[in-house]
């Protein structure tokens, strides 16, 4: 009885020095994590500044000059531009009956919503349907990210000796498009947005936060 009773102050000790232990390594990991969310949150806050203050370059109202006129793909439904794709193409419409291009460079690959005809067709479907020539009208039918878009438009510029292109596209996506139009080379960067009013853009606003965070990763390496 008395070895039981000398034994548990050493049991008591024992489980104060392991505590001690914890809250040494716990206090510092506790502040590190802190740091780390508060610096994530700086990041998406600020990209998402970015990509929702982005109204096209040049800046609207400066005129655009361009040989073509690149419009980036999104989903078909039903081997037909969605109501999302559908805006770009009318924007774009609206430029090339403007006289701001001639000729229309569409992009987008098979995508994986159940469609028999690439991105690329189903655009250039619409526009011929919108009674665009299709001899105005070039596929590229095997990107399938923004980068491979602008990358492979780009080589159709070459073939036909273009020189100046007006990528197209929506708001949210306008800024990391410009980016990257940089980056592959085409001068000068002429991006030319239009806004949704079918998108749920909450949605699509915080996902490109991450696209954004994944092409600035990617273009480290490029």
């Amino acid at each position: 009885m008395n070895g039981f009773a000398k034994g548990k102050p050493l049991i008591s000790s024992s489980i104060s020095r392991s505590r001690n232990r914890r809250s040494r390594w716990f206090r510092p990991l506790l502040w590190v994590s802190s740091i780390g969310l508060l610096a994530l949150l700086a990041w998406c806050l600020s990209l998402y500044f970015v990509i929702t203050k982005f109204e096209g370059t040049p800046k609207p109202g400066t005129p655009i000059s361009a040989d073509v006129g690149i419009v980036l793909g999104a989903r078909l439904w039903n081997d037909k531009p969605s109501p999302g794709l559908r805006e770009r193409l009318d924007h774009a419409l609206g430029l090339y009956r403007d006289g701001t291009f001639s000729h229309f460079i569409v992009t987008g690959g098979l995508d994986s919503g159940g469609a028999t005809i690439t991105e690329a067709e189903g655009m250039r479907d619409y526009l011929v349907g919108q009674g665009v020539p299709e001899a105005s009208i070039i596929m590229d039918s095997l990107s399938r990210s923004t980068y491979e878009n602008l990358i492979f438009a780009q080589e159709i510029m070459r073939q036909h000796d273009w020189s100046k292109a007006v990528v197209v596209t929506h708001d949210y996506h306008g800024s990391r498009a410009a980016d990257i139009a940089k980056k592959v080379g085409l001068k000068p960067v002429q991006v030319s947005v239009t806004e949704s009013h079918v998108l749920n853009m909450a949605y699509h606003q915080s996902r490109e936060v991450l696209a954004y965070t994944k092409w600035l990763v990617t273009k480290l390496f490029l």
